[in-house]
This record gives C-alpha cells, structure tokens and sequence, in this order.
C-alpha cells in the first residue's frame, strides 16, 4: 500500500517560500483562532476490486468554524463555484443567506448521502429542538471522486467515522497528504490530498490571519507549476499514476479568517483563490468541479428560539479600528493573503502525500519531493 521511503516535508522545508506575506505560527487553516480540523482515513484490503467489498482508499475530513455550537452560533460565510461539476450538499442556503450553521466535512463523492447522514444524527444530540421548535439543519458537505484508488461503489464512510472526525479535530498543524478526504486523491498525476497554509495580515495595532484548506483531486502533469516554474522545464523523467495519468478532477478550497468580512466580502475573497489555483497549474477542465468556502470566526450571528438569526456581538466580534478599515488596502491584502495560501496548500498535499496503490493495481506516486526540491533550488538561486 503505502511505500514511504522517507519522511515528507512541506515545500518550506524544502527552502522554497511561495509567496511574499508571513505565514502564521503553524502555517494552517487552524492559525485561525477556533478553527479545528480532524481526520478519519480507511485503508483497507488490496488486489482487484469487489464493488461493494474494496480495496478500500477513502476517508473524510472535519472543518469547525468553533466549537460553540455551530447550529446556535453561525458564522458569516461566502461561496464561489469556479466549476460546477460536483456533487456537494448544502451550498444553496450559503449562497442565499451568506451564514454558515454546520461544521464542513469533506470526503469522496458517493459517500456524501452517508457522511450527511452522520453530520445531522451528530448535530441533533446537541440540538434536540431542530425541526420541532426550531428550524432546520443545513449540514455542508464536499466531495472529490477517488474511485480511482477506491472502491466508490462501497460508500464505506460510515456516522461513527463521521463522528470520530468531529470529535478528534484539533487545533494543531493539520496533518496532510493521504489523509482523511484526501486518502484516495490524485492530483496532477501525482498522489495529492490535504494541503493547508496560511498567512498572517498586520493591520496597524491589530495581528488577523487567513488559512486555507484545499482537498486536492485535480490537474494535469504537463500543467503542474511550482514557484512559478514548470514542471516540463526540468528536463526530470518523472513516473506518475501507473496505469494512467488524470486530466479532469475536483479541488475543494476552505477559507478561513478572523477578520470581520461580511458575506459579500467573504464571496469576493473566495473568488479570488481561482488565482491561487491557477498558480499551480489549474485550468479549470470541463469535468472538473471546484467549489470555495469562506467563512469568519470573528462575524458570528445568535439562532433565536424560533430560529431565526441575528448578528452577535460581544466578546466573539473582533473589530478593527477606523483607521485599519481603508476598504482597499485591506481588501487587496486580503485577496493576496487568498491566492498565497491556496497555491501553498496545493503544493503542501502534493509534498506530503507518499506513494499508495489502489485498487486494480492502480498506483498513485508520491511527489519526488528531493529531486524536484533540488532542480527547483539551482534554478531559483540562479
């Protein structure tokens, strides 16, 4: 299955930086104050596929805004579809009402209807009153296709790896590559998966940050920048997915920030990590879906008895000065905090995701981190 043959680094660790703003303290969506990321990975069996039966290479990935009742306390949120060829759940009210009341929670495209399933049995324990005396739950849920390692027909994300996802997010460093969601990814040719970077914005007397988290299923080889170089520019005879290369994908993007933005800001924001995709070599193919969440810690609102929501303030709303809020200059840094952390985080699953076979023999290779990092290094020193 896996063959790890040395320990993955981050393209930092490599000397590379991407980018010119300063990463927070642990680079990840989670620099982000409350936000908590967990996994739940499943790697199971190997040979030729038994629909139904595996191998199995899938997972799903866990995304709190807080953990202050999500349901009672939603948060400020945006969206934008780079491409609409995807399967997620939830999007529409986020779009219509710009708030978001659900943790996000990602995974492989024909475990969507179950992982729902999961999320809303998890929610309704704390929230009894849901669809009695108060309103309903919109449960947001994301998906690339991995049915090129996984057995897709097996649906095998169950509530209890739902609910262990939930339970064991944490705000440390997010753990990435063949993780959770991303288990069964391929990207650009390559193994990819979970990605996060982040960057910190120093506004006058007052320090935000915004991070990202991208699911990474998409790209092709010939395509795949880094550092702005092109991966056929190094002359490397570089092997790829054994029994085929993917052209059409997905990539998620999940943004975060404890800046105040509303959810039209949050929207504009979320437009711009296309920039950041295009960066590593995204063109957006035609069977590719790419969707991005933004939402803010900082601009939460309070669910009424009778469900209706109202903007909360206090202690949770984190406001800037007068003189701090020049729309442009903060908006402009703001979309360049975007594209910087998205491009890193894309380039972080494919660095830290290592070799996996599937199932039928298909084969995933990790990234030749050493080889690309020195090629990269000569050209970049000059």
């Amino acid at each position: 299955m896996n063959k790890k043959t040395s320990k993955r680094r981050r393209i930092r660790e490599w000397g590379i930086i991407p980018g010119m703003l300063p990463a927070g303290n642990l680079n990840s969506i989670t620099d982000v104050p409350g936000v908590e990321v967990g996994h739940l990975t499943i790697i199971r069996g190997e040979g030729e596929l038994v629909p139904g039966a595996g191998p199995i290479r899938t997972g799903v990935t866990a995304v709190w805004p807080h953990r202050d009742n999500i349901f009672k306390n939603p948060v400020s949120a945006g969206l934008d579809i780079i491409n609409g060829y995807g399967k997620a759940a939830g999007l529409s009210q986020i779009q219509e009402l710009g708030t978001l009341e659900s943790p996000l929670l990602l995974t492989g495209t024909l475990n969507v209807g179950r992982v729902m399933d999961g999320l809303i049995d998890y929610i309704l324990r704390d929230n009894p009153e849901i669809g009695i005396t108060s309103s309903s739950f919109n449960p947001v849920v994301l998906e690339c296709n991995d049915g090129y390692l996984n057995d897709l027909q097996g649906r095998h994300v169950k509530s209890q790896h739902v609910h262990r996802a939930l339970i064991t997010a944490s705000g440390d460093r997010v753990p990435e590559g063949e993780i959770g969601a991303g288990t069964g990814m391929v990207a650009f040719g390559f193994k990819g998966g979970i990605g996060s970077a982040s960057r910190r914005l120093n506004l006058e007397e007052n320090s935000f940050h915004l991070g990202a988290l991208v699911l990474s299923n998409f790209g092709r080889r010939e395509e795949l920048r880094i550092a702005g170089i092109p991966l056929y520019n190094l002359n490397l005879d570089l092997k790829t997915a054994r029994a085929r290369e993917r052209q059409d994908g997905s990539v998620i993007v999940i943004l975060a920030t404890d800046l105040s933005l509303d959810s039209f800001s949050l929207t504009r924001a979320a437009r711009r990590a296309q920039a950041g995709l295009a960066r590593v070599g995204s063109l957006a193919d035609n069977r590719s879906g790419e969707y991005v969440l933004a939402f803010s810690t900082a601009r939460r609102y309070q669910r009424e008895d009778n469900g209706e929501v109202r903007v909360s303030g206090g202690q949770h709303q984190k406001e800037m000065k007068t003189a701090e809020t020049n729309e442009s200059r903060l908006m402009n840094m703001v979309f360049q905090a975007v594209v910087e952390s998205t491009e890193e985080a894309v380039l972080n699953s494919l660095f830290m995701a290592s070799t996996l076979r599937g199932r039928d023999g298909n084969e995933a290779r990790g990234l030749p981190a050493e080889k690309l990092a020195g090629c990269l290094n000569k050209i970049l020193q000059g």
